[in-house]
């Protein structure tokens, strides 16, 4: 009975992205192509070309071509910059891994910087090479302190 409910589930959330891999929209893909004269995504762009990439695409959506052969086309006629999305693999990884990296590394650094600054120096220790500190001049001080707070 669970593994029914678990496969019932399973089929539920996945459905929706079959559903669009086999019936994009133009909407949906104007977001993921770049104008190759703007360099922009086709949903910002206003050039001739992106208006002719827009037809290409409707025409191959009404023939019923999946999303990845859309763009699978797009590359063939354009060559990978025409998708917005970096591919992940090759040295377009990096575009990928690095924003990730960048963040672990900073992190790290600042975890690092407040573990220093919170074991700075005990509050009574004075710096280095300085004298040391009167005694009588201590208790004029806390004299002084005991004043202003009563």
């Amino acid at each position: 009975m669970r593994l029914a409910a678990a496969l019932l589930l399973a089929l539920v959330l996945a459905a929706p992205a079959a559903a669009s891999e086999r019936h994009p929209t133009l909407a949906d893909l104007e977001g993921q192509v770049m104008c190759p004269t703007c360099k922009t995504t086709l949903d910002q762009s206003n050039a001739p070309i992106a208006n002719r990439i827009r037809q290409f695409i409707s025409a191959r959506i009404a023939a019923g071509d999946t999303e990845s052969e859309i763009k699978a086309k797009l590359v063939a006629q354009f060559g990978p910059a025409i998708l917005a999305e970096p591919s992940k693999h090759g040295l377009n990884l990096q575009a990928w891994v690095l924003p990730f990296v960048a963040l672990g590394v900073g992190a790290a650094v600042l975890a690092w910087l407040a573990w220093r600054w919170s074991r700075g120096r005990s509050p009574s220790a004075a710096p280095a090479g300085s004298p040391p500190t009167d005694p009588e001049l201590e208790r004029r001080v806390d004299e002084e302190l005991a004043r202003f707070d009563g």
